[in-house]
């Protein structure tokens, strides 16, 4: 009988020490600001404890709320399908993963690995870069939002130098 609680014992203390180095770890990618206020959406990579990327749900959404005190929160389903929301479409042989957001930046995102690290890439005033953030400048009238300018933020690939584009929808 001793034996038996004593396995149990070694099971009880070992079994969270496993399950936790077994989770897998978020990297920023980037995020989008609005000019509606401070709380932002953001984008993180889903990496495995080996360092590739998870295969279900590589890239995860969420709000980070800076207006209160700085918490995550969910986006509800109409955000995820009518505004901040993508499809994963994962190149198992590249190793990245692009991503078919809602909102049409005219452009593909990809998630690339860059050394130990998962970066999103984006095309940004016509040379490949690193996207840092977004910043989206809108009205909002009743239902409808309207969209004066966004503005693209990142780190050309090349070169290391800051890259900005201004876009109108």
């Amino acid at each position: 009988m001793r034996r038996f609680i004593g396995s149990m014992m070694l099971v009880l203390i070992c079994i969270p020490i496993f399950a936790q180095a077994e989770t897998s770890s978020r990297q920023h990618l980037f995020h989008i600001e609005r000019s509606k206020n401070a709380n932002i959406v953001q984008y993180d990579a889903q990496v495995e404890p080996d360092g590739t990327l998870k295969k279900r749900k590589p890239v995860v959404v969420y709000w980070i709320r800076l207006a209160e005190q700085g918490q995550e929160k969910k986006l509800s389903w109409i955000q995820r399908v009518f505004a901040y929301g993508f499809k994963a479409k994962p190149d198992s042989e590249a190793g990245t993963v692009e991503l078919d957001m809602v909102v049409d930046f005219d452009r593909p995102i990809t998630v690339v690995r860059d050394g130990d690290r998962y970066r999103a890439t984006m095309q940004i005033d016509r040379s490949l870069s690193y996207l840092d953030r977004f910043y989206v400048n809108a009205t909002r009238k009743g239902w409808s939002v309207k969209v004066h300018y966004v503005e693209a933020f990142g780190e050309e690939m090349e070169t290391g130098e800051p890259s900005y584009e201004k876009f109108f929808p």
